[in-house]
C-alpha cells in the first residue's frame, strides 16, 4: 500500500517527492516526503505509512484489520524559510494510531507542545480534510486513505480550539487574513 499512496500523491501534487523515514520503537517505519508544489508556491509534506492499518480505539480488543479509517497527514507551507525537524513532528503524528491508539480526523487537535521545527512558534497541528488531495479507494472490504491536512498552530491557537473549537478558530483566521502556509506568521489570540 506504501507504494500506491505515493502514487496518489505523486499524481495529486504533480512533481516528484524526496523522502526521509522515520522510525519509532515497535512501530513500522513512517515516510515523510517533500513535494515542492510549484503552481501553488509550496513545500508539502505528506506521510506514509499512518494508513498500513486502520486506526482503533486501543480498548477494542478485537480491532478489525481491515475495516476502520485510514489517513495519512499533509502540511503546506510556503517555501520561504527552513523547516528543519517538521518531518519529525509530523511523522510523530503519524505514528500516534500505532503508538497510543489515537484516532486521526477532523478538527482534531494533536498538541506536540515543542516548537514543530526549528525556530517554529508552532507547536501543535489542527487537522482538516481540506489537503486538495482526494481519498485513495482500497479494495473491499477497507475504508479509503483520507489525507488530512495538518495545519501548525501556536499554543494560544490551540487553546482557542479547546476553548471555541476548530471553526471559530479558521474564523479568526479569516478575519485576521493569517496565511497558515507562512512559517513565520504570527497566531491569533483568543479573545
Amino acid at each position: 500500500m506504501p507504494e500506491s499512496i505515493t502514487r496518489h500523491l505523486t499524481a495529486a501534487i504533480g512533481a516528484e517527492p524526496e523522502r526521509a523515514s522515520v522510525t519509532f520503537l515497535g512501530v513500522e517505519p513512517i515516510d515523510v516526503l517533500r513535494f515542492a508544489d510549484v503552481s501553488r508556491r509550496q513545500v508539502v509534506f505528506a506521510t506514509v505509512g499512518c494508513a498500513r492499518h486502520p486506526m482503533h480505539d486501543p480498548a477494542d480488543l478485537a480491532p478489525d484489520p481491515e475495516r476502520g479509517p485510514r489517513a495519512e497527514l499533509l502540511v503546506r507551507m510556503r517555501p520561504e524559510a527552513p523547516l528543519p525537524g517538521l518531518h519529525r513532528a509530523l511523522a510523530t503524528v503519524a505514528a500516534a494510531p500505532a503508538v497510543e491508539g489515537l484516532i486521526l480526523g477532523d478538527d482534531s487537535l494533536i498538541d506536540l507542545q515543542e516548537p514543530l521545527w526549528g525556530g517554529a512558534v508552532c507547536s501543535a497541528f489542527l487537522l482538516s480534510p481540506d489537503s486538495g488531495v482526494a481519498d485513495l479507494p482500497l479494495a473491499d472490504p477497507a475504508d479509503p486513505v483520507r489525507f488530512l491536512a495538518a495545519v501548525p498552530i501556536t499554543a494560544n491557537e490551540a487553546a482557542w480550539v479547546r476553548l471555541k473549537g476548530a471553526q471559530a478558530l479558521r474564523e479568526a483566521w479569516d478575519e485576521a487574513g493569517v496565511d497558515v502556509t507562512d512559517p513565520a506568521r504570527g497566531g491569533v489570540s483568543p479573545a
